[in-house]
């Protein structure tokens, strides 16, 4: 079968963590009008929040700010704890393609923002795993979100604050990192939430995740049947 016509579910299906980095994109940050920071901002995600490459976004009924975040993914091989970071980077078994879909109003209701990252199935993952050789360690590779053909977002990992080795090493200052964890390494600018006007996800997009050398995911927003409908592949 060929890879365009595969079902693709998410590249790690279970992972034991899902770590994700704000704020860490310079262009992003002064978006937000916020400074530099001196340390990654960490949150996490469940894996029952993962999405094939090619599954449908279903939209939550509960949410009506539904927002896209294109973010270079890590895939940790090897356990690592305490970690320098040249040990952090040796540990990365690959990168992928992830889109931290956000349900803003409800990010926004607290200063946390577990609340509007946790819903089931809403980041996709994906297609692909690759090695670091391939890609130059993802030091500069370009990333992009469109939403029906038009590009809502376009960087370059170059931008990122800190870097995927920096992050691993870091958060394993806390947590052991092991084999299948998952780390999004934050988000360019250009989510709806700060363009103006706001623009948010509606049933009928079309989103596109695309990484230079790690592919694409292509996720079609379908809305949520009453209220209670779990997300489903096309």
């Amino acid at each position: 079968m060929p890879a365009a016509a595969a079902d693709f579910a998410p590249l790690v299906p279970r992972p034991g963590k899902v770590l994700c980095v704000g704020l860490n994109y310079r262009a992003h940050i002064i978006e937000t009008g916020r400074e530099l920071p001196e340390y990654p901002t960490l949150f996490a995600k469940f894996a029952d929040t993962l999405l094939g490459a090619r599954d449908d976004l279903v939209l939550p009924s509960v949410s009506d700010r539904v927002d896209w975040e294109v973010e270079l993914g890590v895939v940790i091989g090897s356990p690592i704890h305490r970690a320098a970071e040249d040990e952090a980077a040796a540990a990365i078994a690959g990168y992928t393609v992830i889109n931290d879909v956000s349900m803003r109003d409800w990010q926004y209701r607290t200063v946390q923002w577990l609340q509007g990252k946790m819903f089931e199935r809403s980041t996709p993952v994906g297609p692909y795993l690759v090695t670091p050789g391939e890609v130059g360690s993802a030091a500069d590779l370009e990333v992009r979100c469109e939403v029906d053909g038009v590009v809502m977002q376009q960087s370059r990992t170059s931008d990122l604050l800190f870097s995927p080795a920096r992050i691993a090493a870091y958060a394993s200052q806390a947590v052991t990192l092991r084999p299948g964890d998952l780390i999004a390494t934050g988000t360019p600018g250009g989510v709806g939430e700060h363009r103006k006007p706001q623009v948010c996800l509606r049933p009928g997009n079309v989103l596109r995740t695309w990484i230079e050398g790690l592919g694409e995911c292509v996720n079609h927003c379908v809305p949520e049947k009453n209220g209670r409908e779990k997300n489903g592949s096309r």
